[in-house]
């Protein structure tokens, strides 16, 4: 099994960016240990702070991978583009979201790419990468 996590916007700089929400850990350091505790599935990440090269990643991956982990940052509350790239592909994508979106801001609230994906995560800090992942080999 062949899975590829994408993270948007400003989550290059977890263990450093508001900790209160986001932890101390950096990804970096979190996917090293995501890949031991999954160890039967090849994991690739991926992040950018680009949309246009989040979109150039799902159709690159989108019709080749068996899973993709989503947490399209920012992105996620105003990106028809990005909606439009899952929907556009054929392998299934979570979207996961560190924080709970519903209780943060308004404008956090609404997701434009949960309706292409086929679950959400939100609120579980990183260990939604995790859930992602078992939901991806249920699937």
């Amino acid at each position: 099994m062949k899975v590829i996590i994408i993270n948007g916007p400003n989550l290059n700089l977890l263990g450093t960016r508001e900790k209160s929400i986001y932890g101390n850990e950096s990804f970096e350091d979190y996917f090293s240990k995501l890949k031991g505790r999954f160890d039967n599935i090849t994991l690739e990440y991926y992040q950018s702070n680009v949309e246009g090269e989040l979109i150039n990643k799902l159709h690159e991956v989108g019709f080749s991978y068996d899973g993709i982990v989503l947490n399209g940052g920012g992105y996620t509350h105003t990106s028809v583009a990005i909606s439009d790239a899952i929907a556009a592909i054929n392998t299934p994508v979570v979207e996961v979201h560190i924080s709970n979106i519903h209780a943060r801001e308004e404008f956090r609230h609404i997701s434009l790419i949960t309706k292409e994906c086929i679950g959400l995560i939100t609120g579980f800090g990183l260990k939604g990468y995790d859930m992602a992942l078992f939901a991806l080999k249920a699937e």
